[in-house]
């Protein structure tokens, strides 16, 4: 039997369940993985069961212990990592979901969203929670279930339902319902969480009808909220460490300082950069975010996220065969010197941040004759850096920190090209670590660090490890030329 000591890192996705063994070099030694039904029952909605959520989290952690021969005893402590604002309303007694779990991605709440902008009340959120009004947050998601599940407001009102995120819906099953909780990084998702008190708004609650008595405690995000009581672990495990995806991979790439910036390159792209102990409030349509709170200190962040980074490969991919794996557009792309003029503006789903035009719609442009497929390739690869260069300059802006280097990771940030364009675009270092997996590695951290597996944080930033560095090439001028025709075509696809 083994008897070293580990931390489990609980990574709960959009798509897939993952659990991940962690040891105390921040190394991987056991890892699985399950993917669950996505639901659309109309266009634009997103619906998850949070039963299968649960199931297949239960089903990877027993695969990733077992595998390396461990039981709850070698596990020091859990870490849970998730999908964020993806909302659950469930029985407080039954602990049964009344609705299916509404994820991030649904736009179902569009409508109600403009009505609360026309109501005046785009600043008033802003100044308490740091974000814009849109049906990407939880608080529209909660009233929706409420006013069209048959019932449910008055056993909301009757204090017999609970909200949680994805997160608190795991520490809930895991404990066998003793501990409704979330985090300071998942309560700042909802739009109903003031991040200056670090409580719940009452005023807001009460704006958008939600009682209080659904709502978690919020915590640290390292802290013991309770011990498991499931069967999955033969022994009690503390379950010690929650953050929101994306402040989970800025934790995981020891982002600990202002200004220190990571971009996470999936499907989509999500860049945050630590703003430090204090919110800065951005004049260029960024969120302000809580990042994390260890014991009595509070990191912010800003975010900017791209609608379309890694799916626009998988679009050249699907949609115009031009490449048969998503692998194979480095190779594609890299069989051209460049675009030849072409720009290609992914707005597939919409902008993102620091446009938020959701209605733009993609573009190519410089065609001519000469065009192939290996210049729009690159152009799309390009495209996301360019976006990301976009959302870096508004947070320099904003923070009034110039940046030193960016760090990455996500599944595009193994594309050499795509990472020396960054590079060049940026006219900075790029930093890739040879542990790629930061939202569970940050989870990790975050449950080490509250059981004293690791000392503080000093010691796991002698863990982060270069894997590849890549430095600006090309002139000033050059740089220019190319984001001048960048932002002319990002006007065009605006018109």
């Amino acid at each position: 039997m083994n008897t070293q000591k580990y931390i489990l890192a609980l990574d709960q996705g959009t798509s897939s369940s993952r659990a991940i063994v962690f040891d105390h070099n921040g190394s991987i030694r056991a890892m699985a993985q399950k993917e669950f039904p996505q639901i659309f029952p109309r266009s634009g909605w997103v619906e998850h069961d949070p039963h299968q959520i649960w199931s297949s989290q239960a089903s990877v952690i027993a695969e990733a212990i077992s595998s390396i021969d461990i039981n709850g005893k070698n596990i020091e402590a859990i870490g849970i990592t998730n999908q964020r604002e993806t909302t659950i309303v469930w029985d407080r007694d039954t602990e049964e979901p009344v609705y299916n779990a509404i994820v991030w991605q649904d736009r179902r709440t569009s409508d109600f969203c403009n009505k609360v902008i026309e109501e005046g009340m785009v600043d008033k959120i802003r100044q308490k929670t740091g974000l814009i009004i849109d049906a990407y947050f939880s608080a529209t998601k909660i009233k929706w279930i409420l006013d069209n599940v048959e019932g449910a407001r008055k056993r909301a009102e009757e204090g017999k339902l609970m909200f949680g995120t994805v997160d608190t819906w795991l520490v809930w099953r895991l404990t066998r319902g003793a501990v409704h909780v979330t985090d300071v990084s998942n309560a700042s998702r909802t739009m109903l969480f003031n991040i200056h008190t670090l409580d719940w708004d009452q005023e807001l609650l009460d704006y958008f009808g939600i009682p209080r008595s659904m709502m978690p405690e919020v915590k640290s995000s390292s802290e013991v909220y309770g011990h498991t009581t499931t069967t999955i672990f033969a022994h009690s495990v503390p379950i010690a460490g929650i953050a929101g995806d994306q402040q989970a991979a800025l934790f995981g790439q020891m982002c600990v300082e202002p200004g220190a910036v990571k971009n996470t390159y999936g499907t989509g792209c999500f860049l945050l950069m630590n703003s430090g102990d204090k919110p800065i409030f951005s004049k260029n349509r960024l969120i302000t975010t809580v990042a994390w709170k260890i014991g009595d200190v509070v990191n912010y962040a800003l975010e900017g996220s791209i609608f379309v980074g890694g799916s626009v490969v998988q679009w050249l991919r699907d949609n115009l065969h031009c490449i048969s794996c998503s692998a194979d557009v480095e190779k594609l792309a890299a069989s051209v010197p460049d675009t030849d003029g072409v720009y290609f503006v992914p707005a597939l789903t919409g902008l993102g941040a620091p446009y938020w035009a959701p209605e733009a719609r993609g573009i190519i442009t410089g065609i001519s004759r000469g065009t192939t497929a290996a210049h729009i390739a690159r152009a799309a690869l390009e495209g996301i850096a360019y976006q990301t260069y976009d959302i870096v300059k508004a947070m320099e802006s904003d923070s009034n920190l110039p940046i030193r280097n960016l760090k990455v990771d996500g599944g595009a940030s193994r594309n050499d090209l795509l990472m020396q364009f960054q590079s060049d675009i940026l006219e900075t270092e790029v930093l890739r670590p040879r542990v790629t997996e930061t939202t569970a590695l940050g989870a990790a951290y975050l449950a080490g660090l509250a059981v004293g597996y690791w000392s503080g944080i000093d010691e796991i930033q002698k863990q982060w490890q270069l894997e590849a560095e890549f430095t600006p090439k090309g002139t000033p001028e050059e740089v220019k030329c190319k984001l001048d025709g960048w932002h002319l075509s990002v006007r065009r696809d605006l018109l």
